[in-house]
């Protein structure tokens, strides 16, 4: 390791931290990375807090839970689950509301839709992690009424409420959707590719084979991926599929599988471990993903770094993860689900044709992957904290709880 290697670049940026007087770090997200309907987001947050524990910073966790509240040590950093998925917030928002905070924590919040309102009882010493806006999302969420008011409070209240508020993001796309809403203080930190994801291409299917990865949810859309498959295996018989991950759509993609008769090419794996994970990519020809909206689409560098180009729907969060047409292919989200199915589908067939295309695409994959790293992308973060702590107590702003 060199003297101004990651490693080194993420034990100053903790250094920093403490030499502006932080001790702690809270942290407070919606779902916890043991949550069935665990994702994307999930899996950021503990890759960045396994390293700040590893550089000695002190961090507390705190998200719902699904069946009891429970306190537990997960990768050096301490983990508090308590309250429901939905009165979650309004607990969180009372008790902290009337806490007294030390001067030596920094606060993390993670906004997953619902906001967490820390500007109105952490307004220094913070940073807020927001991976995209949820738009339409609302609707798959929640029943009307309900979906009207998140979308309300995300894009017309919370905004008012954020406006000063340092904030990270996935992408730039997210960045853009995020400006929209009026909030300006943002900072782009890609999310990192484990060092495990690694080509091996004598692992790939001797047959045309795809994977699509990622919480099994309305808004990922693995249903209108299968449309798309089925439709592009009219050109390729042979053409198999794993669906890799779990989530509330589970049972309505099962139900796919058997009203299609599809059980003989899909494979619905569920979760599964890293080594399965890994080989699940290495055994593709391709990464597809019919996403509606993603911060940042991390099936598709994390194929992309086994050498597995990708064909995905071109929303904001898809656009960076892949770079069009040197990665992969990103086919319009626009129109009815039968047209974007079809796009979608149509892409898959023709990419599976071109085996010159798509190995050079693949190598392109390989070398867009190498860039991201997850010890670079800890010390982004915590070095953006160091930023807000000392910009706020430089501006000599005081917590009215304190």
């Amino acid at each position: 390791m060199t003297s101004d290697g990651p490693g080194e670049r993420l034990e100053a940026a903790a250094a920093r931290l403490r030499r502006l007087g932080i001790d702690s770090v809270e942290s407070y997200a919606w779902r916890d990375l043991d949550d069935p309907d665990a994702g994307g987001s999930e899996l950021h947050a503990d890759e960045i807090f396994r390293r700040w524990a590893e550089v000695g910073v002190t961090i507390t966790h705190r998200t719902s839970t699904v069946d009891r509240a429970r306190s537990f040590s997960r990768n050096g950093y301490d983990v508090i689950q308590q309250g429901g998925r939905f009165d979650v917030f309004a607990r969180v928002i009372g008790r902290q509301s009337i806490r007294r905070r030390p001067p030596s924590t920094a606060t993390i919040e993670i906004w997953n839709g619902v906001p967490w309102f820390g500007p109105l009882w952490a307004p220094r010493r913070r940073v807020v992690w927001m991976h995209h806006v949820h738009r339409e999302m609302w609707d798959d969420a929640l029943p009307f009424p309900l979906s009207a008011g998140g979308r309300l409070v995300e894009t017309r209240i919370a905004p008012l409420v954020y406006r000063g508020s340092n904030i990270a993001t996935l992408s730039d796309s997210s960045a853009a959707e995020i400006r929209a809403l009026g909030i300006e203080h943002l900072t782009v930190i890609p999310p990192g590719v484990h060092e495990r994801f690694t080509p091996d291409r004598e692992r790939r299917s001797v047959r045309p084979h795809v994977v699509i990865v990622g919480r099994l949810a309305p808004v990922k859309r693995q249903r209108l991926a299968l449309e798309a498959l089925e439709r592009a295996r009219r050109a390729h018989p042979m053409l198999t599929v794993d669906i890799v991950g779990d989530g509330p759509d589970r049972s309505a993609v099962a139900a796919w599988i058997a009203e299609h008769e599809a059980a003989e090419w899909v494979r619905l794996l569920g979760r599964v471990d890293d080594t399965e994970l890994l080989e699940a990519y290495r055994r593709a020809w391709l990464v597809v993903s019919a996403s509606h909206a993603e911060g940042w689409g991390m099936s598709l560098t994390e194929g992309g770094a086994c050498a597995t180009p990708c064909v995905a729907t071109d929303i904001a969060g898809h656009r960076g993860a892949a770079e069009p047409d040197r990665t992969g292919l990103l086919v319009s989200d626009h129109g009815t689900p039968a047209s974007v199915a079809e796009r979608l589908g149509d892409a898959v067939t023709a990419l599976l044709a071109d085996d010159r295309r798509r190995n050079r695409l693949a190598e392109a994959a390989v070398d867009h992957a190498a860039v991201f790293s997850w010890t670079s992308v800890a010390t982004r973060h915590l070095s953006l904290l160091g930023d807000s702590v000392g910009q706020s107590d430089s501006a000599g702003v005081v917590d009215s709880v304190e």
